[in-house]
């Protein structure tokens, strides 16, 4: 499962059932420069842990920034049977690769740093059920398109279950204008050329929310169609071919609870370190003084993937119809030509077709940029994804 960016500042979408009991933490909201941890440990992936220092009172900082990730420390995935596993630092993100967990082996995280050395709780690694669907609704025309998720049959129907889910996003994209011409100014005339720019393109994005939920209010603790997030219906995500990955993963109430507290901390107090909560859980400790730690880092024994497909023709999508932004020029001059390719223009249209009333050819051209003819312009990538069709 891949890391998420700097998730604590990130709003959470929840789906809560049920009153959440209270936990009463020990932080000091005088505490200033705390060690922020995040990342979980995963069985047979890549781990990516994040390390960085909680704002001070006075910051304005908007995301984040080099100046909060801590760097030089030491980070490792230990086992309560004796392994271990050195994480390598590259700018503040310690990664490492963790093979196949043992699930009769409690997992933690190691950290040295400032002088100090961390651990969280060991915990053993949780199984996570596959997805059984994910489904987009529209509830009408005119409302954005919402995308459910049902996880499979509960491992344990007997007790409450807990969820996080991330997801990725994938999106086709089309130039503005298409042309199959190229003004060639050597030979001072069109040239036929269908290839010059990608036909379309496709963009990615990784959600920047963490969403959990329980099931403590549905029949046989089984989560059926819980709202992750929606989808504009307005937005080029939703003009040709749409495509989603949602991450499920496996959580425990503490860890619930620690995203719920991310959630009323910040909502309530505006920022999650202005001023510094006084009441966020953790089951990171300091070793070696009293100093408190933010972060939850949990233990998996695999993530469930599931990827999905949306097309405009399934609901009701707002694709505006754009005004013709090219320039058209009548029985354009070779000289007139050439400046345009000079403006840094390209030829759309070459339309010899028409006649004037004496039977002489009119031709018709038109003239676009490069970002109205190539998705690339637009932050798209021209090689289609193995996935797509």
């Amino acid at each position: 499962m891949k890391a998420l960016p700097f998730h604590l500042i990130a709003i959470l979408l929840l789906t809560l059932s049920g009153c959440v009991g209270e936990y009463e933490a020990d932080i000091s909201s005088d505490d200033s420069n705390l060690l922020v941890v995040e990342g979980s440990i995963c069985s047979g992936t890549l781990n990516k842990f994040v390390l960085t220092h909680s704002q001070p009172l006075n910051s304005h900082l908007s995301a984040l920034s080099s100046q909060l990730l801590v760097s030089g420390a030491k980070v490792s995935v230990r086992g309560t049977d004796g392994s271990e596993l050195v994480a390598q630092e590259n700018g503040g993100y310690y990664t490492c690769q963790v093979g196949e967990l043992s699930a009769d082996v409690a997992y933690y995280l190691h950290i040295e740093a400032g002088g100090e050395v961390y651990e969280s709780e060991p915990q053993k690694p949780l199984r996570t059920e596959t997805i059984a669907e994910v489904a987009g609704v529209q509830n009408t025309p005119e409302s954005n398109i919402d995308v459910l998720v049902t996880p499979a049959e509960p491992l344990e129907s007997g007790k409450v279950n807990y969820y996080s889910w991330t997801y990725d996003e994938t999106w086709e994209v089309h130039p503005d204008y298409t042309t199959v011409w190229y003004y060639d100014t050597v030979l001072k005339q069109p040239v036929f050329d269908a290839h010059q720019f990608p036909e379309r393109g496709w963009k990615y994005a990784t959600g920047t929310t963490i969403m959990v939920g329980s099931s403590q209010n549905y029949e046989g603790q089984h989560i059926r169609r819980l709202k992750l997030y929606d989808i504009d219906r307005s937005h080029e995500r939703m003009y040709y071919k749409y495509s989603g990955l949602v991450h499920q993963r496996a959580i425990t109430k503490a860890e619930y609870e620690y995203e719920l507290a991310c959630l009323q901390t910040s909502s309530e107090m505006g920022g999650l370190f202005t001023p510094l909560p006084s009441t966020l859980p953790t089951n990171i400790h300091c070793l070696t003084s009293g100093k408190h730690v933010i972060g939850f880092v949990g233990c998996s024994m695999n993530t469930s993937d599931y990827r999905f497909f949306f097309t405009p023709k399934e609901f009701s999508i707002n694709h505006p119809q754009q005004k013709d932004a090219r320039i058209w020029v009548e029985n354009p001059i070779p000289s007139y030509c050439c400046a345009m390719v000079e403006r840094g223009m390209f030829l759309c249209e070459w339309d010899t077709s028409k006649m004037s009333t004496d039977g002489v050819p009119i031709v018709q051209s038109a003239w676009a940029y490069d970002y109205q003819l190539d998705v690339r312009c637009k932050g798209a990538y021209a090689e289609e994804p193995e996935f797509w069709e």
